[in-house]
């Protein structure tokens, strides 16, 4: 069995509850908050007995005997602290993305989780999403033809982040897609954004010195040519979740507001005839998915992770460092004013 606490039961650090909870290799010891309230709706929420230990401190964690794991569902501010606390007392560590908001911090947790010999994951949960599997194996298997370029948009009417803006909130998906579906890393990036809400920004920390950007356009330059422009805003009611590849046969679609078909390959090219280019083979093609909740794979892959001492190869915290450099420069470019920077 491995004991596990969950460390954050806010939004997302409750359904890493459910779901290792319904895991029979994990045993549940502790759960942190720093809202006394929010531990007791989850202890009612959830029937936890009282072998459950729950604390508004984290640092009684370290007191609890043959603690094996923790999950860490924190604001992004905390990771380091957390993560790197819980990697020197000996603990295998899952924690929500961005593994930090600096690309040095993240190294020096992923080469303190290697001398430990201990397992640090990244809940990157799209990488485990059906859709963005199956995705990889039709651009893999060359359906689309030479790959030309893709696009992304993200938007929703909040939540609005107080700790980090729309960028380091929601682009972080969507690049570990295209990196994922293309097996590259970008060799330069670009962005541009708007700040309406929080013209003050964070003041801890240094990214955000203009506020906390509401709006951005963020473009990825992959070694190949290949550019990927993505659109994020969590100031807008039209809601969007929709991520796409261009070929010359043809459009793959993950469209995550279509629950029926969230992925669909839509085949089409051009014949030239004289000076004419005109459209042939189109056709529309749902792409047949595997069924199963994204965020139970994760878990389940950690504690896998922890059984085989294997780090995991799709999300460990090299990948994990990998996004954050990426944003990094992202957020140099903001901070300039859409200067490309290279990586």
């Amino acid at each position: 069995m491995i004991d596990i606490a969950v460390i954050g039961v806010g939004r997302w650090g409750v359904h890493l509850l459910r779901n290792f909870l319904a895991l029979p290799q994990v045993n549940v010891v502790a759960v942190v908050d720093p809202h006394a309230d929010r531990l007791a709706v989850v202890k009612q929420q959830f029937n936890l007995d009282e072998n459950v230990l729950f604390t508004t401190h984290w640092q009684d964690l370290q007191q609890l005997p043959g603690l094996t794991a923790v999950a860490i569902a924190t604001p992004a501010t905390t990771h380091y602290a957390l993560v790197q606390d819980a990697l020197n007392w000996g603990c295998h560590v899952l924690v929500e993305k961005p593994l930090t908001l600096d690309p040095v911090e993240c190294r020096e947790l992923c080469q303190l989780a290697e001398q430990k010999q201990l397992i640090l994951m990244v809940d990157h949960t799209y990488l485990f999403h059906p859709a963005v599997e199956g995705a990889k194996a039709v651009v893999r298997a060359g359906k689309l033809g030479d790959l030309r370029y893709g696009y992304a948009a993200r938007t929703h009417l909040g939540p609005v982040r107080q700790d980090v803006d729309a960028l380091w909130d929601l682009a972080i998906h969507d690049i570990a897609i295209f990196n994922n579906w293309l097996g590259q890393i970008p060799t330069s990036v670009q962005a541009t954004g708007k700040v309406w809400l929080q013209g003050e920004g964070n003041k801890e920390i240094n990214h955000f010195p203009s506020g906390l950007a509401d709006l951005v356009w963020a473009t990825l330059t992959y070694p190949d040519g290949f550019q990927a422009y993505i659109h994020l805003c969590w100031l807008n009611p039209d809601k969007q979740r929709r991520l796409a590849v261009v070929g010359s046969l043809g459009t793959l679609v993950f469209d995550e507001m279509s629950p029926s078909s969230p992925l669909t390959l839509l085949h089409g090219e051009f014949e030239r005839q004289e000076n004419l280019f005109l459209p042939v083979n189109q056709n529309q093609e749902v792409v047949e998915l595997e069924k199963g909740e994204p965020l139970k794979r994760v878990c389940s892959t950690f504690v896998t992770s922890i059984l085989k001492n294997t780090p995991p190869e799709i999300s460990s915290g090299w990948v994990g460092t990998e996004l954050v450099k990426i944003l990094f420069a992202l957020t140099t470019s903001l901070n300039q004013g859409g200067q490309s920077i290279s990586l």
